[in-house]
C-alpha cells in the first residue's frame, strides 16, 4: 500500500490541489483539481496529470461552513485511489510570523497562532487556514501540515529585513518576512538542475501574477525579496498596489476621511493593475485591450518590475541571472520582453524566437545575463515537506 498526501493551495477566489504518492524518493502527482467554494454555485474538477477529465460536481449554493466539498475531494480519493493510504493533508499558509521557519504539523494550538497572524495578511491567511478547518471537521484523526510562504525568507539578515522605524516593533515581530518562498523554492531547485553552475552566481526570480514579487538567490538561499511584512509591498500586483509612500494612507484617512477598513480594502483590492486601468486585473485582458489605461498599467507593471531587479543587483552586487516564473512571468512574452528590454542597461537581452517560443533559457548569446522562464510548482514543493516531516515522525 502506497502513501499519499493531498496538498491544497489556496488562492484568492478557488483552491488548487493535488494528490501525491509519497512512497518513492520524489513525490508523484496522481491527480489534479481546483476547489471553488465562492462561486454562486460551488464546483469541483479533478483531473489526471495529464490533464483528462476525471470527475466534476457543482453544488446548489455554498456550504455554510465550506466543507461539504471537502467531503466530495475525499470520497473521490477514496474510490479512485482506495489502494493508497492518505497519511496527510498538506497546506499552503501564507503567513508563518517570526515563530514558524519551516513546515509543521498543526494542532488546534499551531492554528490559534497562525490564525492570530490574520492583521499581517487580511486577505490570505483566513483563506489560507479555512480549509484546516473544514478537514479537521470532517476527517479530524486526518494528520495537517502547514508549510509556509515565508519561511523560505526566514533567514532574511539585516539590513535587508529591517524597516527604518524604533527597534521596539522590530523585537514585536515588525520586520520583512517576503512571501512566494514556495515557489522561489522550487524555482531555485529546478535552476539548479539546469544551470548548476549558476547555484553560487548572483540571481533574480521573479514570480509574477495576480501576486507578484523578486527574490535575490544565492548559493539557494533568499537574501532579499521585494515584499515586506504583508503581502502589499513591492510589484505593481492584480488588485495591490506594491510599494507606496506611506503618506498616501495617511493622506486618505485625514484629509479623504477614509476608515481603516476602507484604506485595507482599496489597497488590497481595488489598486493594482486594475485600479490603474480601470479596466480588468488580468493582464491577459490589458494586453489585448487597445485602451490607453490598459497600456498604462502595464507600462508600470514591467516599470516597477525592472526597477525593483535592479534593487534586487544591488543587494547582490550585480546580476549574473533573471527567471521568470509565476502565471504571468510564465506566459506573457510580451511582459517578460518589456521587462528585460528595460535592463538592457545590466546587461539582459533575449532572443525574440526562444521567448515567443517560451523555451527554458530565453537569453540571446551576447547577454551577460542567463534569463530563463521555468514554471512553478508550489504543490510539488508542499509534497516534499510533507513527505520528509512524515517520515521523519515515523523515525523518530
Amino acid at each position: 500500500m502506497s502513501d499519499t498526501v493531498l496538498v491544497l493551495n489556496s488562492g484568492s477566489s478557488s483552491i488548487k490541489f493535488g494528490l501525491f504518492d509519497i512512497s518513492a524518493a520524489e513525490p508523484i502527482l496522481l491527480c489534479k483539481g481546483l476547489l471553488d467554494e465562492h462561486e454562486a454555485n460551488p464546483r469541483l474538477v479533478v483531473k489526471s496529470p495529464a490533464g483528462e477529465d476525471l470527475f466534476a460536481t457543482r453544488k446548489e449554493a455554498p456550504d455554510a461552513d465550506g466543507g461539504h466539498l471537502f467531503a466530495e475531494v475525499l470520497a473521490f480519493i477514496e474510490e479512485r485511489f482506495g489502494t493508497h493510504s492518505l497519511r496527510a493533508a498538506g497546506h499552503r499558509i501564507v503567513h508563518g510570523g517570526p515563530d514558524y521557519s519551516g513546515p509543521v504539523a498543526l494542532t488546534d494550538e499551531v492554528t490559534a497562532k497562525l490564525a492570530a497572524l490574520t492583521p499581517l495578511a487580511p486577505l490570505h491567511q483566513p483563506r489560507s487556514l479555512a480549509p484546516v478547518r473544514a478537514l479537521a471537521a470532517i476527517r479530524p484523526e486526518l494528520t495537517q501540515i502547514a508549510c509556509f510562504d515565508t519561511a523560505f525568507h526566514h533567514g532574511l539578515a539585516p539590513p535587508a529585513r529591517r524597516f527604518a522605524i524604533p527597534r521596539r516593533y522590530e523585537q514585536r515581530g515588525v520586520r520583512r518576512y517576503g512571501f512566494h518562498g514556495l515557489s522561489f523554492e522550487y524555482v531555485a531547485g529546478r535552476l539548479a538542475e539546469i544551470a548548476p553552475e549558476l547555484v553560487a552566481k548572483r540571481s533574480v526570480i521573479a514570480h509574477l501574477g495576480n501576486g507578484a514579487s523578486l527574490c535575490a538567490l544565492r548559493h539557494g538561499r533568499s537574501v532579499d525579496t521585494t515584499m515586506a511584512l504583508t503581502p502589499l509591498d513591492g510589484l505593481v500586483m492584480g488588485t495591490r498596489c506594491g510599494t507606496i509612500d506611506p503618506g498616501v494612507l495617511l493622506y486618505l484617512q485625514q484629509h479623504e476621511k477614509m476608515s481603516v477598513e476602507q484604506v485595507q480594502h482599496l489597497l488590497y483590492h481595488e489598486s493594482g493593475l486594475l485600479g490603474v486601468s480601470g479596466i480588468s486585473a488580468d493582464m491577459r485582458t490589458l494586453l489585448a485591450s487597445g485602451e490607453v489605461g490598459a497600456r498604462e498599467a502595464v507600462d508600470l507593471f514591467t516599470f516597477r518590475a525592472a526597477q525593483q531587479v535592479a534593487m534586487m543587483a544591488t543587494t547582490l552586487g550585480g546580476l549574473d541571472c533573471l527567471v521568470f516564473t509565476g502565471g504571468i512571468g510564465e506566459h506573457a512574452k510580451e511582459i517578460r520582453s518589456a521587462i528585460c528590454e528595460r535592463l538592457g542597461w545590466l546587461g539582459v537581452h533575449i532572443d525574440a524566437a526562444a521567448n515567443d517560443a517560451a523555451r527554458e533559457r530565453i537569453n540571446s548569446g551576447g547577454s551577460a545575463v542567463d534569463v530563463f522562464a521555468i514554471p512553478t510548482d508550489e504543490e510539488m514543493t508542499i509534497a516534499r515537506h510533507c513527505a520528509a516531516l512524515i517520515r521523519e515522525r515515523h523515525v523518530t
